[in-house]
């Protein structure tokens, strides 16, 4: 301390200009060190272990070390990973931790369940319920489906590499008894339904089956994808009433291929550079820098079959506001997306799911709401009578 205050009675100037010097020199060294400690607890096989791309977030996933502890993370991606590393191929394989396709496939079957329930009554919860497990396995089956077909494409894509059976995680005769298995299932999810149900439930597996194909076709297969998804839109409603009312059920199908035109064209812009180098074709490559007027006509056509829809099954006031909100979430959703940022395409295509589970809400409101419009009725025919 002497020697100090000396040295600062001598040369106060130099001390002033040293002591910046010593503490950036000794902040630069903590700061090292600290990195040093980061990069050696986050490398592979550690506590931490980041994976961050827009298409599969997986962090925060399951933060497992070895010598660190177990914390579970209910996060699709989160569930993955805590599953032993001989069934997680498999899991990624039907893509649990990328559960947005399930719900796309999931929305116009509760679409179609809420327009059958009677007027006053909540949608039937055991179809609900029953529904969801259908859409997580036949979608997973036909994730199988596209990736046995697609292995070689899909080695050729960064996006798509590291697959299942692309990777070689996977051979295509285990992911073959994987998707036998998946099928199974899915036969007995679908013998708990009606005859009529169960047929026309089997008619769609033909679609399952071939959509993969058609990329290699035709510029068109998001719309074979869209008859594919939304065929929900039909067996939801014959679950519930024992046959289709087609007034009903055939306009709300179409506002679900419309719909499905949209999201996956958006969706396909993500991959149209590679989709050229191997020739896969798509909507994003037909329509180019006019997707945005294409999206706009599928838009009007969506929304003029809901309204035919809704107006065929009796709904009321809620349900309108709801494919109102619907409209305004797709014109937001059309002319602010850049068709030519991947980030951005899928950020509009993962927002389906709230447009989707918004005009569930406003059926099941709308419905609500007819036994209140009866009851008026009535109360009004009673004052009439007396």
């Amino acid at each position: 301390m002497m020697s100090i205050r000396l040295l600062a009675l001598a040369k106060p100037h130099a001390l002033k200009r040293s002591l910046p010097q010593i503490c950036s020199a000794n902040l630069s060294s903590l700061r090292r060190q600290h990195e040093n400690k980061t990069t050696a607890f986050c490398q592979p096989g550690s506590c931490f272990n980041k994976i961050d791309d827009h298409k599969q977030r997986t962090w925060p996933p399951l933060l497992a070390g070895h010598n660190c502890g177990r914390f579970f993370s209910l996060t699709p991606a989160g569930i993955v990973n805590a599953a032993p590393a001989s069934v997680q191929p498999y899991l990624r394989l039907m893509r649990l931790d990328k559960p947005i396709g399930t719900w796309l496939l999931y929305l116009p079957c509760t679409w179609s369940i809420g327009l059958a329930a009677d007027p006053g009554c909540l949608p039937h919860l055991g179809m609900l319920a029953l529904f969801g497990v259908g859409a997580l396995l036949m979608r997973g089956a036909g994730c199988t489906i596209n990736d046995m077909w697609d292995k070689d494409f899909d080695k050729k894509v960064s996006r798509t590499a590291t697959r299942p059976i692309a990777s070689g995680e996977i051979t295509p005769f285990q992911a073959l008894v994987f998707l036998g298995g998946q099928l199974s299932l899915g036969l007995g999810v679908l013998l708990c339904l009606n005859y009529y149900s169960i047929a026309l439930g089997a008619a769609s597996l033909s679609l399952v089956v071939t959509y993969p194909l058609m990329k290699r076709i035709t510029y068109w297969p998001q719309f074979v994808l869209g008859l594919t998804f939304n065929w929900g839109a039909l067996l939801g409603w014959s679950a519930v009433k024992g046959s289709c009312d087609w007034s009903v059920c055939l306009p709300l199908y179409v506002s679900g291929v419309m719909w499905t035109l949209i999201y996956d064209t958006i969706y396909a812009h993500q991959d149209k550079d590679d989709d050229l180098k191997v020739g896969v074709k798509s909507t994003a490559l037909r329509f180019q820098e006019n997707t945005k007027l294409w999206l706009s006509g599928f838009t009007g056509a969506m929304l003029s079959g809901l309204v035919l829809a809704g107006a065929n099954a009796d709904q009321t006031l809620p349900y309108y506001c709801a494919v109102s909100a619907v409209a305004i979430h797709l014109i937001h959703q059309i002319y602010t997306v850049d068709i030519n940022r991947p980030e951005d395409c899928w950020k509009k295509f993962a927002s389906n799911r709230n447009l989707g589970l918004l005009l569930f809400l406003g059926i099941v409101t709308g419905n609500l709401w007819k036994k209140r419009n009866d009851q008026q009725y009535e109360t009004q025919l009673n004052s009439i009578s007396n």
